[in-house]
Parts: C-alpha cells; structure tokens; sequence
C-alpha cells in the first residue's frame, strides 16, 4: 500500500511516503549533517542577488508538496473529491494574496509571474480601451517587460509618453500631471526599482491617476512583502505581484484587477476562460499554493525582516563608503527600500575590478555581468538607467555599477 520515494538534492535529502489511492501524503524534509556531502566553500559564495530570486522558503515547500504526489486534481474538475481539495486550495491561497494587499480575493488574477501580469495588464487595459483611447505613461526606468510591452502597442498605434527620473531615479510629480492627455488610458509606474532599490511616489501618483480618470498599474515584485502595501491607500487599479521574489516558488504571480470601479481587460492568452476569463489555462495547484504561503509569511514577518535588512545594509553602506574613496550610492539615499544597494565606482573600469578579484565565478548577458565572490553576488550593470541618473558623468561611473541585494 505505501511506496517511498527518495533522492538527493545536493546535500539535502527529500523523502515522500504517501498512500497511492489516498488523499493525504507525508513530506519529510531531510539535511545530511555529513560534509563529504556538500561543495567546497569557494563554490558556493553567499548569495546577494535576491533581487533576481530567491530561495523557496521551507515552510512554503511544505505547504506545496501534497499537491505534487498526492492532492494532485485539476483545480477546475468539480465532479470529484481531486478537483474539489485543489479548487479549495487554490481559493485559499487567493484570499491569503489579497490579505497581503488588503484587496478582495475576487480582485486577484493568477498568472505565471510578474511578466505575465504586467504583459496583461498594459496590453489588456490598452487593447480593450482603443481606439478612444490609444496614449500610455510610463517611466525610462521601468522593468524590461514594461517597456516592451510598450513598444509592441507603438507598433500598433499606440502613443507611449516615458517619463525621465531626476538624480535620484524619482519621477516628477508635475510632470506627470501635465503628461496626462484626454486619451490617456493607463499609467504604469513601477513600485520600487529593480535596479537602484528606489520607491517612486505611489501614493500621490495614485491620486493624480483617480483625479484625471486614469487607470493606475504599479508593477509591486520588488515591493510586496517588504513594505506595507494597500491597493486602496495606493488608488491603484492593477498591481503585479512576483512568487519567486518573496521565497515563493518560481513560475507563478498574480495580478490585482480593481472591481469597483471596474477595470476592464482584454485578455492576451484564450482557452477555456479560467480566472474570469481573464487568464485561461489550467491553473498549477502546487504553485498557487506556494504563492499564498509566501505571502502569508511575508505579512507576519515583514516588520521583522524590514528592520533586519535596514541594520545590514547601512552597516555595508557605512562600511563601503568608509574604506573606499570616490564612491556614489545610486538613487535617492531616503526614498528606498534597503534591501538593495546599487553603489558605483568613479575612475574604475568594471572588467578591470573584476579581474583584480580572485575566486570569481563570471557569467554574461546583455550589457549586464553578474559576478559572485567567496561573500557576496553583485550585478554590473552598464545600461541606461545609471545614464539617466548621472548623464554628465557616464564614463567615470557608469563602468562600474553594482547592485547588491540583501536577503533575510
């Protein structure tokens, strides 16, 4: 009746005993205290890139491995007890999203991530809103699917103002204000910056949004979780939120779509019309699940890790700006979040500095190099959003910008 399944997972062993016709399983989460079992130290540095990503927190595995080997229905079959548990997990992970906003589950749309969600957000507001309305907001620095989402609608006719930031990688309030137009449809301005950790002006960019009837997307994957978050303090009309970004499994996000007033889309992927026909496919239960049990951890522990982080991160500020001449911290030294320092190097080629640095383990991409030491992950990163911030000084500084991201 029972069979065992085992297997190693570099140093950590995963062994599953569950019941092949029943409905529950048991997860074990097993750590070999053997060393021969793990890797050399020099070849696995602390990891400092979590903005990029980050680890799936073990309580969040927990939370999703039932729904792998055992509870393993489709969320959408409602004609026996499989579909019956995953529908009712899925909705609890709905509401445990919407807790963390402070918005109706009925609100939230599940996607495959942050992608998804700000591609279905802009392109379904602005599809659905033409040809009365065809003028976009946006900023210089958003995340690279905003602006290609953008670009794909001006291929279609549509008009994109990007809004530039000051020094401090903050948009201009008034200048937004005055960049609103009778056919404006959508503003779309991100929360924090991926990059230099900055928080933009939500709060009064919502309001200008609600006063000019203009529907307000903030694409919040570098925010939720890390700071207090309310759709209806914020005015926002779609949010996008990201699993992997707060120790949630990869591959599953969730879109916030305001009911009242209401917001309509047209949707980008059709099928069978799950998700309010907004969203179809079928959903990954595990995933889903996994999403609302980041979620709700991150709201119980997000004052705790707040303060963490804000220690750790002056304490390398501090300890970098003291030892190092020449050295300029990115973006607006109050308004962001701390958990991710961007810091450039005047006078200091990047390749050069990189060379100089031993047990470098290097990989390239485009126009961006991410490079680990024995103690920390850092990005470089010459593209044009340090260029807006010091357009007068992109040579001396622009070679060696770093982004280092603290995890809890």
């Amino acid at each position: 009746m029972f069979r065992n399944i085992s297997f190693s997972l570099r140093n950590c062993r995963l062994s599953i005993r569950y019941i092949k016709r029943g409905l529950c399983a048991e997860a074990e989460l097993l750590v070999a205290d053997d060393e021969k079992t793990s890797p050399p130290t020099d070849l696995r540095p602390v990891y400092f890139d979590v903005q990029a990503t980050t680890p799936v927190d073990p309580r969040v595995l927990d939370a999703m491995l039932p729904y792998y080997v055992c509870t393993f229905g489709n969320p959408h079959s409602r004609t026996h007890a499989y579909g019956w548990l995953c529908e009712g997990a899925v909705e609890k992970a709905r509401k445990q999203v919407a807790r963390l906003i402070n918005a109706d589950p009925k609100e939230i749309i599940f996607t495959s991530g942050a992608t998804e969600s700000n591609n279905l957000a802009i392109k379904g507001v602005a599809n659905f809103y033409a040809p009365k309305k065809k003028h976009l907001i946006t900023t210089q620095t958003e995340h690279k699917c905003v602006l290609d989402s953008c670009r794909v609608l001006e291929s279609r006719g549509f008009e994109v103002t990007y809004l530039p930031v000051g020094k401090n990688g903050i948009i201009d309030l008034e200048t937004l204000e005055s960049s609103i137009r009778p056919d404006t449809t959508l503003v779309s301005v991100m929360a924090v910056n991926n990059e230099i950790g900055v928080l933009q002006p939500i709060h009064e960019i919502g309001k200008i949004c609600r006063s000019k009837s203009v529907f307000f997307h903030t694409d919040i994957a570098q925010a939720c979780g890390k700071i207090p978050i309310d759709v209806n303090k914020i005015n926002a009309d779609l949010m996008s939120i990201s699993g992997h970004k707060i120790y949630g499994p990869q591959g599953v996000g969730a879109l916030y779509v305001r009911r009242r007033p209401r917001v309509r889309l047209e949707p980008i992927i059709n099928g069978g019309g799950q998700e309010r026909g907004l969203r179809s496919g079928t959903l990954p239960t595990a995933l889903t699940v996994g999403l609302g049990a980041a979620c709700e951890i991150s709201a119980e522990e997000m004052q705790a890790d707040h303060e963490h982080i804000s220690r750790l991160s002056q304490r390398l500020i501090d300890g970098i700006m003291t030892r190092v001449s020449h050295v300029f911290l990115n973006g607006d030294p109050v308004r962001r979040y701390p958990g991710c320092v961007n810091m450039s190097f005047a006078c200091v080629e990047g390749e050069s500095l990189l060379m100089a640095l031993k047990n470098v383990a290097l990989s390239s991409g485009s126009n961006i190099i991410t490079f680990r030491v024995a103690s920390a992950s850092f990005r470089f990163n010459p593209d044009e959003l340090v260029s807006t911030l010091y357009p007068s000084c992109v040579a001396i500084i622009l070679s060696s910008d770093f982004r280092i991201s603290i995890k809890n």
